[in-house]
């Protein structure tokens, strides 16, 4: 969670700070608040609401600096308020401090502090850092944080800046995602890369227990006991064109709508040249080892478990290995089995979602092998795994994931093709199965072209409080997804359930006021919902109905129809989940919601 940028240079640095920290209001948008040093002083304002609120704050104020720091928050610890707002200073007002992450420990130094003479002006864990900070401040800013860091628990991506050594910007990460971009005669700190590739695309992902010393000629990196470290300087490969709305009135409808081109980049390069057997490089290293799996378990959070869902029906169906699909959250604190054999597959958008990133450890811990499969290159999952997937879908700003979930489908079935072809599995490898692939995303083009008549469904509903989203095999995950995007984005009440278990007790909530959404493509399952839908309207119920095209017999049963058109089972979900991401889309904004930055969420949940 919560947005970080530092600058150190030669430009004005509340112009570069602002700018930058307005690309990653996504992550945090509780409150924000900005610390630079300008002359002999520390200028820190800070407020509660959008960044375009800390702006009218400062706007006649610290036009004169050119090094400071500047947060977005989601709050965990403390209500947001001016004073819970981010930077936090310590006693004397000389340091300041910008936290990503948990310190777990807060209340035990906390008490210490106070017993010292220390007084808090805030609720939230983070101010402790500054105080802690301070008490071994001696005249040399990074020993004082070394020090500090070693008393703290918990996870943290921070920047600090001192007026005792105003030509110093400091970085630490340990569990939080934190980059240095490196720029000619600058140095900038962000928690992600969007917010400075304005300015550079040369990076340096910091390590946990790494900590970089930054003026404006130079950048030194230790670990914690100040033991120096060579880092190897990335280049980020896109453009800061990707991060914006290209002519779309929200990141979220613009990111459904690049979903042809995300599914194609998923697929581009993967193939041998008879276009049929799968090629995954950065999987080269481990496929003996997946060659010998015997079982697999996914762990990931929201929609990634969704698509893990998909793809534990994938993997049995076609490869017949068994798949547990667990909750990333859940799965490190029980005692999970780890056979020899056992494939960890961990799905994340960000790469930084802190219950998975968790989960990963745990299962290496217990020897397993993890296959990550993510879309940020250089996260954290992404580097603790043993192998991996990139998904290459670019940047996804909109809080509510559409096109890398999408991807995340697609790159489950390249891997069970690569799986197949590693088990010899030739039957599955059919130029039929591929072809299918490829046309997914000319399909999903002519889905979202039918928008205004999902528009009209959204008009329609738009007012009703309560929904349920019903699938059957395949399907069942997209009506899990269908029925979290409602929810996330519209603050609509909306359950998911397979629609056979919808007689053993939510058929309770149907009547004439229940609008019903149906995944009924024609697929092995397809009489069985036929008969799902009967049930709802015998009770009086709202039926829309997600069909395969040329089905003109399930229009004479529902209210409402939206068709899509026909491919394989394993590939439908891909299809049937465009018009879900768009009714929720349409009804959000009818209700006047802001799609992009739902209440209470953010995008890259980095804390427990």
């Amino acid at each position: 969670m919560c947005g970080i940028v530092g600058y150190i240079g030669e430009k004005e640095a509340k112009a570069v700070l602002i700018e930058g920290i307005k690309r990653l209001e996504y992550r945090g948008y509780d409150s924000a608040g900005i610390a630079v040093i300008e002359g002999d002083q520390m200028i820190y304002e800070r407020s509660v609401g959008r960044i375009c609120e800390l702006e009218k704050r400062i706007e006649s104020k610290c036009n004169g600096s050119t090094i400071g720091i500047v947060h977005t928050r989601w709050a965990t610890h403390g209500a947001p308020t001016v004073e819970n707002a981010h930077p936090h200073v310590d006693c004397s007002k000389k340091i300041a401090v910008v936290h990503n992450g948990i310190i777990e420990n807060s209340n035990y130094l906390k008490s210490k502090l106070q017993e010292g003479g220390h007084k808090f002006r805030s609720e939230t864990d983070s101010e402790v850092i500054a105080h802690l900070i301070e008490s071994y401040f001696s005249g040399n800013i990074e020993n004082a944080v070394r020090c500090a860091l070693k008393e703290i628990e918990g996870a943290y991506g921070l920047a600090i800046i001192s007026l005792d050594e105003p030509e110093k910007l400091i970085a630490a990460r340990h569990g939080s995602p934190l980059i240095v971009g490196i720029g000619k005669g600058e140095y900038f700190i962000t928690s992600d890369v969007a917010a400075i590739l304005e300015y550079t695309k040369n990076v340096v992902y910091l390590e946990d227990n790494e900590i970089a010393v930054l003026t404006r000629d130079d950048m030194v990196t230790t670990d914690i006991n100040n033991v120096p470290i060579s880092k190897r300087i990335d280049e980020v490969q896109w453009n800061v064109d990707k991060v914006e709305k290209g002519g779309y009135k929200h990141f979220m409808l613009k990111e459904i709508h690049e979903q042809p081109q995300t599914l194609r980049d998923a697929m581009l390069g993967r193939f041998e040249k008879d276009n049929t057997l799968v090629r995954l490089g950065g999987l080269k290293e481990k496929e003996k080892n997946l060659h010998d799996i015997k079982r697999i378990i996914i762990v990931a959070c929201g929609t990634s478990w969704h698509a893990g869902l998909i793809g534990e029906y994938m993997i049995e169906d076609l490869l017949a290995i068994p798949v547990e699909v667990e909750y990333a959250s859940e799965f490190r604190y029980r005692n999970p089995i780890i056979e020899e054999g056992t494939l960890v597959i961990s799905i994340s958008q960000s790469g930084e979602t802190a219950d998975t990133l968790a989960a990963v450890n745990e299962a290496k811990k217990r020897g397993a092998t993890v296959l990550a499969i993510c879309n940020v290159v250089g996260s954290s999952i992404a580097r603790e795994s043993d192998c991996g997937m990139f998904l290459h879908a670019g940047p996804e700003i909109g809080v509510a994931s559409t096109k890398a979930f999408t991807s995340q489908i697609t790159a489950l079935f390249l891997l069970t093709l690569f799986m197949a072809r590693m088990k010899g599995q030739k039957e599955i490898l059919s130029k039929d199965i591929v072809s299918k692939l490829r046309e997914v995303p000319g399909q999903v083009k002519k889905v979202l072209e039918k928008e205004d008549q999902i528009a009209e469904i959204a008009r329609r509903y738009k007012d009703n409080e309560n929904f349920l989203y019903l699938g059957r095999g395949y399907n069942y995950p997209v009506a899990l997804e269908g029925a979290l995007k409602l929810k996330e984005i519209s603050y609509i009440h909306a359950e998911g359930y397979p629609a056979a278990e919808m007689k053993h007790g939510p058929i309770a909530l149907v009547d004439k006021d229940m609008p019903v959404v149906f995944i009924a493509t024609r697929d092995k399952v397809y009489t069985k919902i036929l008969s799902n839908i009967e049930e709802i309207r015998t009770r009086g119920g709202k039926v829309i109905a997600i069909a395969s095209e040329g089905d003109n017999e399930i229009s004479e049963m529902v209210n409402h129809v939206f068709y899509i058109p026909e491919t394989i089972d394993a590939l439908t979900p891909i299809l049937s989940v465009i018009p879900l991401q768009l009714l929720a889309y349409h009804m959000a904004v009818m209700r006047g919601c802001d799609v992009d930055k739902p209440r209470n969420l953010a995008k890259s949940v980095t804390v427990e």
